[in-house]
C-alpha cells in the first residue's frame, strides 16, 4: 500500500490522481497533511500540489463526465468528511477506467457514496441559508455566526450575495474558524482573531445602538404569530433541528 500525503485541496486531490496512474499504483490511502497517520509497510509519498499536472486530470474527468458531474466531486471533496478521500479517489479511478458515463451507476459503492454526500451537503447549505441571523454591529456591518455539520461556506457564497447586495455582512464558521465577508463589491474568506471573552458566537459589545431594538421586534412578531392549539413540537424540530436554535434570534 502506497500512503499519499496532499494538502487538503481539490486541486491537491487531482494532482494526486495524476500520481497514483503515473506511477501505476495500485492500493493507496490518501491523506491529509494535518490529519496523517502512519503505519507499518506502507510507502509514503509526499504529493505536491501542481498545475499542469491537476489539469490535465480535470480535462480528463471533462471528457468523462457532466460538468454537474464534476462539480458533485467539488462538493464531495468540500464536506471534508473524515476518510472519505479515499472515496473521492476511488470514484475518479472508476471513471476512467470505465468506457462509460458512470454518474448514474449507482450500484457502484463508491459513486452511491458521493452522491449521499452530496445529498447532506446540499441539505445543510439550504438550512443555513434559511437559518441564519444576522447582527447589526457599529460599523454597519451584518454579522452572523453558524456551525454546520459540514463545510457549507463557499456553497452559500452566491446566495447571500445576491439576496444582500446592498448590505456589508460577515458570515463565521465557528467551527472551522474561518468566515465569508462581502463589502458591497467582492467576497473574500477571512479568519478572525477572537480573545477568550469574546468568542466568535459573542459579539453583543459591537452591537449597533439599535440591534437589541431589532432583536425585540422580531421576537414579538414570532410570539405574536404563534398559535398555541396548533403547536406542533414533532414537526418543529424536523424542520428546524435544536442544534441550530442557539444562533437563531428568536430562540434566544
Amino acid at each position: 500500500m502506497t500512503r499519499l500525503i496532499y494538502d487538503g485541496t481539490f486541486e491537491g486531490l487531482l494532482t494526486a490522481v495524476f500520481e497514483i496512474y503515473e506511477r501505476k499504483l495500485t492500493i493507496v490511502n490518501l491523506q491529509k497533511q494535518d490529519n496523517c497517520s502512519s503505519a507499518l509497510f506502507e510507502e509514503v509519498l509526499q504529493v505536491i500540489t501542481d498545475a499542469d499536472r491537476l489539469s490535465r486530470v480535470l480535462k480528463g474527468l471533462q471528457k468523462k463526465l457532466s460538468a454537474g458531474g464534476i462539480q458533485r466531486l467539488y462538493i464531495a471533496h468540500l464536506a471534508a468528511i473524515e476518510n472519505e478521500d479515499n472515496t473521492i479517489i476511488s470514484y475518479i479511478r472508476y471513471v476512467f477506467d470505465s468506457d462509460k458515463n458512470i454518474e448514474d451507476d449507482y450500484g457502484n459503492k463508491h459513486v452511491l457514496r458521493v452522491s449521499e454526500i452530496v445529498s447532506m451537503m446540499r441539505r445543510e447549505k439550504h438550512r443555513m441559508e434559511a437559518f441564519v441571523r444576522f447582527q447589526k454591529l457599529k460599523d454597519e456591518t451584518f454579522y452572523a455566526v453558524i456551525e454546520p455539520d459540514f463545510n457549507v461556506l463557499p456553497l452559500i457564497i452566491k446566495h447571500f450575495k445576491s439576496r444582500y447586495a446592498d448590505q456589508k455582512w460577515i458570515i463565521y464558521d465557528k467551527i472551522r474558524n474561518y468566515g465569508i465577508h462581502y463589502d458591497l463589491h467582492d467576497v473574500e474568506f477571512i479568519s478572525l482573531a477572537f480573545s477568550e471573552i469574546n468568542k466568535p458566537g459573542d459579539v453583543s459589545t459591537a452591537f449597533s445602538e439599535d440591534e437589541g431594538i431589532y432583536q425585540h421586534l422580531w421576537k414579538n412578531y414570532f410570539t405574536s404569530v404563534n398559535i398555541v392549539s396548533r403547536k406542533n413540537t414533532k414537526l418543529h424540530l424536523r424542520h428546524i433541528p435544536k442544534r441550530y436554535w442557539k444562533h437563531l434570534t428568536e430562540k434566544f
